[in-house]
């Protein structure tokens, strides 16, 4: 990305507003993890949107006014000694060259020019992000920044930028499609790393290692998100992280992973026997799940209602399921199927956008279909990056190997 990008975003935005606007973004910053060690810091996603910056306690304000727009980024000032232990701050040309924008203070200045905007009789309604998903979430600067405005400035209107952001980020630039492509690479890199080492005996760890060196050593330090891997019995816990499994001969190895480039990322599930060979109840389960996914890329086109995907696989998974003789009625199906069928990918894994309008080109979401035969002892899902384009779709993922062949002779079992 560059910073028409970014700067391209913030007008998008700023378009979007009633003149007498006044946005604030915080970057965020890391939370206390334990005595005196904090998290590794992770950017506020819809600050990076507009912004393109990863640095911790800044901020942007903009004054949206009739025809003009004013905007100052707040970065940390330079600090000798804070810089030796927590690393180099951001220059004003650097945070520049890297956004669009051309006006910077110092933070220490953000809540006088604040108080000064917010009392010149100009400003009508202040816009913060409230993105709090659950609302036992600790609160942050745009809650804490809230609540000063409603005891101190009720005169004042109070927007939440969250629902014009989830709009802004739902349609892919041509430049998001192309990083999301090389993501998908450093994915399939990844992927094949573990299929080519996969063996009886492996523990869940020696998968991700090998996972995590494929990234590495394609400038990918950090996967997208926190990668599940997992061997057997623990295939049945959706969201698993622990690692420490060891692969018996006979088990599927579940991967739900994805790698990031320029900040987007993709989420990619593959599955695959860790002696390199289905047997029969693994081919029969991973055939309909593998129908499904095909169904899906043949049919997802601009128009289609983005809240019908999850249904349309469930009913066409529950078809095939019906006619491997494994399910006989629909409202069985949730006992093979636990979870969402569709996500939107983007700037998070489950990507802030406004899903419940129709497909147009540009969106980008996951085919996720996950099949779990406790009885059997056999869980796995079968996910791709889908792309709706003018006419149809394009799987982003389908190189990374997916039919039954294609990963028994990838994983030299064939």
């Amino acid at each position: 990305m560059n910073k028409e990008f970014y700067a391209g975003n913030r007008k998008s935005l700023y378009q979007k507003l009633e003149a007498g606007s006044l946005v604030v973004v915080f970057s965020g910053h890391a939370p206390i993890k334990t005595n005196d060690e904090n998290y590794p810091f992770f950017t506020n996603r819809n600050f990076l949107y507009l912004t393109g910056i990863e640095q911790e306690n800044i901020v942007l304000m903009a004054y949206v006014g009739e025809g003009t727009i004013e905007e100052t980024l707040y970065i940390l000032p330079p600090d000798a000694f804070a810089e030796r232990w927590t690393g180099r701050r951001i220059k004003e040309e650097e945070a520049e060259e890297l956004s669009g924008i051309t006006n910077y203070k110092y933070v220490a200045a953000f809540r006088n020019d604040f108080s000064r905007q917010l009392f010149s009789g100009n400003v009508k309604k202040v816009y913060l992000d409230f993105d709090k998903v659950y609302e036992n979430t600790p609160a942050v600067e745009a809650y804490r920044l809230g609540k000063y405005l409603k005891e101190h400035a009720p005169f004042v209107g109070l927007g939440n930028l969250h629902p014009i952001m989830k709009q802004l980020r739902l349609i892919k630039k041509p430049c998001e499609i192309e990083a999301m492509k090389k993501a998908e690479t450093i994915t399939k890199a990844g992927i094949e790393a573990m299929m080519k080492t996969s063996k009886p005996g492996m523990y869940e760890y020696q998968y991700k290692a090998e996972f995590d060196y494929a990234l590495a050593q394609r400038g990918v330090l950090s996967p997208g998100f926190p990668s599940i891997i997992s061997s057997g019995k623990n295939n049945f816990k959706i969201h698993y992280y622990d690692y420490r499994g060891q692969a018996q001969d006979g088990d599927m190895i579940l991967n739900d992973v994805g790698a990031v480039w320029d900040y987007e990322i993709n989420d990619v599930s593959r599955a695959f026997p860790c002696n390199g060979r289905f047997n029969d109840r693994q081919k029969l389960l991973y055939e309909c799940i593998y129908n499904t996914s095909e169904y899906m890329f043949s049919t997802l086109k601009p128009g289609v209602p983005l809240l019908d995907v999850d249904k349309i696989i469930r009913k066409y998974t529950f078809e095939q399921l019906k006619e491997a003789g494994v399910c006989k009625n629909f409202e069985d199906i949730g006992t093979y199927m636990w979870h969402g069928g569709a996500h939107h990918v983007g700037f998070d894994v489950h990507d802030v956008v406004e899903g419940s309008g129709l497909a147009v080109p540009g969106v980008v979401f996951c085919v996720d279909i996950g099949v779990y035969h406790e009885e059997w002892g056999i869980g796995f899902r079968l996910e791709d990056n889908c792309l709706i384009t003018e006419d149809g779709c394009e799987n982003l993922s389908r190189a990374i190997p997916r039919q039954i062949d294609e990963i028994e002779a990838f994983m030299g079992r064939r």
